[in-house]
């Protein structure tokens, strides 16, 4: 299977990155969660605003940053499951450590390799990860290969590994679409759900059946195309559940450079990101409570007399 991400780049086009592992017979499977934009790209939400996708009537919003306001992402171990990250870039700085996963004669194995990207999808992730939550470690395990795509197998040796290291943070701009591998990928994300490792998904770009983020163990997420780089948005239109900045943003790219970009991929860091800041606040947060701070704390939500609802 092909894992892919999620994005479309304007100076550079990304064979779709959306680490959404999409996945053909006899080729690689996971892909990144970056394809080309256009109306289905945000699940129904292109074009509404924040007032248009209102999850309560009545009362106030909560004040913006309650759940993270002071939290800068220090203690906080984010791994980037991805293409690799380029190290010392200017926008993501330290990469804490970096693995990748190779063919092995008993199958695929995660080993220690020395700090890069392949072809930039990675990169462009943590950075974003590090703009959100500038003071959380970076590390990254590369399941991606030089056209951004993977294999099942990979991903989910990848993911397996990640999870058992209890990292607090898994950033995952990629899915699948084969079946076959979703009930492997569904006893990772309960695994790392129990382990209070978060992982935080993209959403396919088009609206098909892929996996890790379809899991309700998962935070799952899309892009908007709302001016705000800072917005985002709580979906009461299931099955995505989070929408943030994702349409022509810049991004941290190969060589030091950047780009223009847009996909799930890139809203998927800075859901990322505002994770590793909760839990520098709230170390103690278990997943279920994060995803609630994360609905408290979005902008199309209200808190009535008699709570949220």
């Amino acid at each position: 299977m092909a894992t892919q991400p999620t994005h479309t780049t304007r100076s550079t086009q990304a064979t779709q990155t959306t680490p959404t592992t999409q996945t053909t017979p006899t080729t690689p499977t996971t892909q990144r969660a970056d394809t080309p934009a256009g109306p289905r790209l945000t699940w129904r939400l292109v074009g509404k605003a924040a007032a248009d996708v209102q999850v309560t009537a009545d009362g106030e919003p909560l004040a913006p940053g309650w759940a993270w306001d002071g939290g800068t992402g220090a203690g906080v171990r984010v791994c980037v499951v991805d293409s690799g990250v380029e190290p010392g870039h200017p926008l993501v700085g330290t990469v804490q450590s970096s693995w990748a996963v190779t063919p092995g004669p008993d199958g695929p194995v995660v080993e220690a390799v020395e700090a890069g990207d392949v072809c930039g999808h990675g990169t462009a992730c943590a950075g974003i990860v590090r703009r959100t939550a500038p003071d959380c470690e970076i590390h990254s395990v590369r399941v991606l290969g030089a056209r951004g795509s993977g294999t099942g197998d990979m991903l989910l040796a990848g993911l397996r590994w990640a999870v058992r290291q209890n990292f607090d943070v898994i950033n995952m701009s990629l899915s699948t679409t084969k079946v076959r591998f979703t009930d492997e990928l569904r006893i990772l994300a309960d695994e790392a759900y129990f382990r209070r490792t978060v992982i935080v998904a993209s959403a396919h770009n088009t609206p098909v059946e892929s996996f890790p983020w379809r899991f309700a163990s998962v935070i799952s997420v899309g892009s908007h195309n709302e001016d705000n780089t800072e917005l985002y948005l709580y979906n009461p239109m299931p099955p995505v559940e989070f929408f943030a900045p994702g349409q022509n943003v810049q991004v941290a790219w190969l060589a030091g450079t950047t780009i223009r970009s847009t996909g799930n991929s890139f809203a998927t860091p800075y859901i990322a990101g505002l994770c590793a800041r909760v839990l520098s606040k709230h170390p103690r947060m278990t997943t279920f409570q994060l995803k609630n701070a994360l609905y408290l704390s979005a902008a199309n939500v209200r808190v009535g007399t008699g709570g949220a609802s």
